[in-house]
Formats: structure tokens, C-alpha cells, sequence
């Protein structure tokens, strides 16, 4: 019997304050006025975001000082240009390598004084361990500093909208801007390079994002399956949702034409492990040492570096098609 792993689905919306007002001792400068108002400009506080968890998050200032509890959440900061105000981070936030030579707070279950130690003003936290870090996320909250629960994100759209997010909480929305283009002409780019491959090119992927005995693979609403559609690739799980546990005859049966796995961080060679089970080796992707391990990170957190993963796994799969230039 498959096992399955929910998502958590969270909408989220965003609301921008407006102000600016007209001169009426100058009326011949309304018309510069009015164009204030509506290119006003990003980052004016006091401002309200909705979260990821659909409540509203009064921002009195810029943050100065930020601790994020998730890497997710961490690489976006980054790229948003937020290095020096990033104070604190977990045990897991490995990139990019200056969050490393950050505080630790702990792992995903944080140590609430380590943290308070630190006098953050915004404290970046995640729908998907908000309810698990309920008490710790209350005493900060206590301690009067603002707590930002970020959306759980499994679609691209998502992922614009996590970094929106925290570029709104954090006065760099310009920077969001030009990170989301660029990311989105990436995916376009991509795109365009699949249409060349036909039908009959077309391969089928099994990914394999745990080993034996527990076998996990990745179904729709994730970022792995809406990796392989841009790139014009077919998911062996596609017909599942979400996280799905398989067997390894399950496995077989879909007859991968290439095998990708997320595991190699700490699993050594995971292709000659799946080259040795017994069952496997009359797939196409073990006949034809069609297996290749990918940079987990890249493939899960929703990020900028999401399309940096859609671009390894076009070249794993399509090597010829996406070459590295």
C-alpha cells in the first residue's frame, strides 16, 4: 500500500500601503504628485503583509535585524541583497556559504533563547514547521519581534510568491523584481530548448528521492514534476500526488528510460547501489547507465536556485539537447 505525505497548500496575498498626498498650494504640481502615489516607492513602512498562513503581519520598520529559520528562506534573503541584516540562521542553512559563518539558532526545532540572544526585529519562519514551533513562535512573538511565516511552496508561482513575501517584510521588492524575471526568462529559455525533442524522444524519469527499504518518489504538485514537464521529460509518478512511498517491483514497473536521484549527499554512489538490486537490471536506465544524482537543494527549496536545478536536470536527462555552453 502506497504511503502518502500531504502538502500544505497556503494562498497568499499581498498588500501594499498607499500615501502621498496632493499639494494644493502648488496645483501645477498635482501631476507629479499623482505619479508619486503611484510609483510609490518600495519598502515604505509601517506596512501589513498577509502570510503564508493567512494572517496579517504589521512591519513598523525596516528590519535591521533578521533571523530565518528555514534555508529556503535564508537563500532568498541573500538574494535579495540581505546578507548583513541576517543575524541567525539554522543548522541546515548551507547556502549560500556566508550563511554558514552565521549564528546558529539550532535545527528545525530552534532554541528560543539562542535566538532572542541575538535581538532580531524580523524572525522569518515556514508554514511548513509553523505548527510544530507553535510555542517557540509565540514567545518571540511575546518578546515584541515579528514573526513572518513564509507560504509552503511546491509550484514555481509559489515560489515567486515566498520571495514577494519576504522582499515586502524587508524593504527589497526592486530586488524581488529583477530576481523573478530573471528566473522566469530561465524557465522560458529552457522551455524553448525542449520544444526540439519529439515524441519519440521523449524520456520517461523515475526519481528517487529516498533509498531502500523505503523507496520515495515525487508526483504531481512538486517542484521535481514541474521540472521535468518544462523540460519536456515525463515523470514516472506522475499520475500520484505529492510524495509518494513505492516499492521497488512498483519501481521497476514504470521502466524508467533514466534514473535521477537526491540522495548523494549522504549516500555514496547511489548509481552503483541501484545497479546492484536485484530486479533492476533489465530497466533501461541501469542497461544503459542512465543514472545520475542531482543537488537535492536545487530540485527543493523554493528559491532563485530552482532554475539552476531545472537546468542540471535538462542536462542529466538531455545531455545532448542541454549541453552545459
Amino acid at each position: 500500500m502506497k504511503k502518502w505525505i500531504g502538502f500544505i497548500f497556503t494562498s497568499i496575498s499581498i498588500l501594499f500601503m498607499s500615501a502621498c498626498g496632493t499639494d494644493e498650494e502648488n496645483p501645477s504640481s498635482d501631476g507629479n504628485e499623482e505619479n508619486k502615489q503611484e510609483e510609490q516607492s518600495a519598502g515604505d513602512f509601517p506596512i501589513e503583509v498577509t502570510d503564508g498562513m493567512g494572517e496579517e503581519v504589521s512591519i513598523e520598520e525596516k528590519p535591521e535585524r533578521i533571523v530565518s529559520l528555514v534555508p529556503s528562506n535564508t537563500e532568498i534573503a541573500f538574494a535579495l541583497g540581505l546578507g548583513d541584516e541576517i543575524v541567525g540562521v539554522t543548522d541546515y542553512c548551507n547556502y549560500p556559504e556566508e550563511a554558514t559563518e552565521k549564528q546558529s539558532v539550532g535545527d528545525m526545532e530552534f532554541d528560543v533563547e539562542t535566538l532572542l540572544s541575538l535581538e532580531p526585529d524580523l524572525v522569518l519562519a515556514h508554514a511548513s514547521s509553523a505548527h510544530g514551533s507553535e510555542e517557540g513562535l509565540k514567545q518571540i512573538e511575546e518578546a515584541g519581534i515579528d514573526v513572518l511565516i513564509v507560504n509552503d511552496a511546491s509550484s514555481f508561482e509559489d515560489a515567486y510568491g515566498s520571495i514577494e513575501m519576504i522582499s515586502q517584510a524587508t524593504g527589497t521588492e526592486k530586488e524581488a523584481e529583477t530576481i523573478i524575471s530573471d528566473m522566469k526568462e530561465d524557465i522560458t529559455e529552457i522551455e524553448e530548448q525542449a520544444e526540439s525533442i519529439t515524441e519519440d524522444d521523449r524520456k520517461t524519469v523515475w526519481v528517487e528521492i529516498q533509498p531502500p527499504p523505503e523507496i520515495f518518489t515525487t508526483g504531481k504538485g512538486t517542484f521535481i514534476n514541474e521540472m521535468l514537464e518544462t523540460i519536456n521529460a515525463e515523470n514516472a509518478a506522475r499520475e500520484e500526488e505529492g510524495w509518494i512511498q513505492y516499492s521497488e517491483e512498483e519501481a521497476v514497473a514504470h521502466n524508467p528510460d533514466v534514473i535521477i536521484t537526491t540522495y548523494g549527499h549522504y549516500v555514496d554512489e547511489p548509481s552503483a547501489e541501484i545497479k546492484e538490486r536485484e530486479g533492476w537490471e533489465q530497466v533501461p536506465a541501469v542497461e544503459n547507465d542512465e543514472i545520475h544524482d542531482i543537488d537535492n537543494d536545487t530540485v527543493s527549496r523554493p528559491g532563485p536556485r530552482l532554475t539552476e536545478g531545472t537546468e542540471q536536470l535538462a542536462e542529466l536527462v538531455y545531455p545532448n539537447e542541454f549541453s552545459e555552453q
